[in-house]
């Protein structure tokens, strides 16, 4: 595309943003740890979501150094609800390399970001522009589907170098926004508002034809339905919660007993063989009541059971990662956001 265009571009583009960009607390700042921060909660993670975990997360660790001395427990707590815990776990690592490495500062060069834990293309461009002024793109999902249907790329790599072109070297934070937010309000997955786009006249995907074909594309079902059994064993109003292993889905995070089941598996049986480190405590378990949750790419329906032990009943808990928890403190636990939405099956 001619450079004439591409000025034209930058131009309509920052005008719009200007003029329709949502009022969100961390484009009031220009605190790269905040940014930082706020970067990381959006990754995979819609706006909406995000909004009161970020200011609570500030309050809770307001500098690098606070986050640096935190408990990783104390992090995970102020993370739970959000989802992708590894990305908790993340900032917590890089905050630890940056007092140690950067002097408590994030450092301000592309290649020293990427060198630190879940800092990818992505986050580092974003941070360069957004925090540091500096021309670099920053290519999220929704940046990319705007330039795909503006240029048509043959493929995903060549997107890079449009991106790397496109970005103006005065406010190239603004302009990654503004990409970005123009991919989230208008230029929509499924249903492009293509009338009200400030670029619908310089767009290669402006026929209805095409746009049909991506949201075809776009209806692919990718959700898998499982079934994921939880058992609320309770004990002299205590309960009892498990913690998961400090690497895979819902990382260091305390659940109630379950897990996905394979086709076929009853689940009381599956929560039997759960159960079985402590001992025979499944009698009379009692369905309570069933949640819908979502987690990355599962659609779960959990059936709660719930497994009252006799209070004379001795229960020795095989290892740390599992404890008794009295219900008032549940609420202080790093705790899985499906586990928190089951106990409600509890409530009156």
């Amino acid at each position: 595309m001619p450079a004439k265009n591409l000025s034209l571009i930058r131009r309509k583009l920052l005008r719009w943003y200007d003029r329709h960009k949502r009022d969100l607390p961390w484009r009031r700042t220009g605190d790269p740890y905040a940014i930082w921060i706020s970067e990381t909660m959006l990754q995979q993670t819609q706006v909406a979501t995000v909004l009161p975990y970020y200011e609570k997360f500030l309050r809770a660790f307001p500098t690098l150094e606070a986050l640096d001395r935190a408990p990783l427990e104390r992090v995970l707590r102020s993370w739970s609800g959000l989802g992708y815990y590894r990305r908790a776990e993340n900032l917590k690592r890089a905050a630890r390399q940056i007092c140690r490495a950067h002097g408590g500062a994030l450092p301000s060069e592309f290649l020293d970001l990427r060198q630190l834990p879940g800092i990818g293309d992505y986050t580092a461009g974003a941070l360069m522009s957004i925090a540091f002024h500096r021309r670099y793109p920053a290519v999220d999902g929704n940046a990319q589907r705007v330039l795909g249907r503006l240029f048509t790329p043959s493929d995903a790599k060549r997107l890079h170098p449009v991106a790397s072109t496109l970005v103006p070297r005065a406010r190239p934070g603004d302009f990654n926004q503004a990409l970005m937010e123009l991919g989230a309000t208008l230029c929509l997955p499924r249903d492009a508002k293509c009338a009200r786009c400030p670029l619908s006249s310089h767009c290669s995907a402006s026929s209805s034809e095409r746009r049909g074909l991506q949201r075809r594309r776009q209806n692919q079902d990718k959700w898998k339905d499982v079934t994921w059994p939880l058992a609320i064993v309770r004990q002299r109003g205590r309960i009892l919660l498990r913690r998961r292993a400090a690497n895979g889905l819902l990382a260091r995070l305390w659940e109630l007993p379950g897990g996905e089941i394979t086709a076929g598996t009853e689940p009381v049986v599956f929560l039997r063989s759960e159960l079985k480190p402590l001992g025979r405590i499944i009698n009379g378990q009692k369905l309570i009541g069933e949640i819908r949750h979502s987690i990355t790419y599962r659609r779960v329906c959990a059936p709660i059971y719930l497994i009252d032990c006799p209070a004379s009943a001795k229960i020795r808990l095989p290892n740390t990662h599992w404890r008794w928890i009295d219900p008032i403190s549940l609420p202080n636990q790093a705790m899985s956001s499906m586990t928190a939405k089951a106990l409600k099956a509890l409530s009156p």
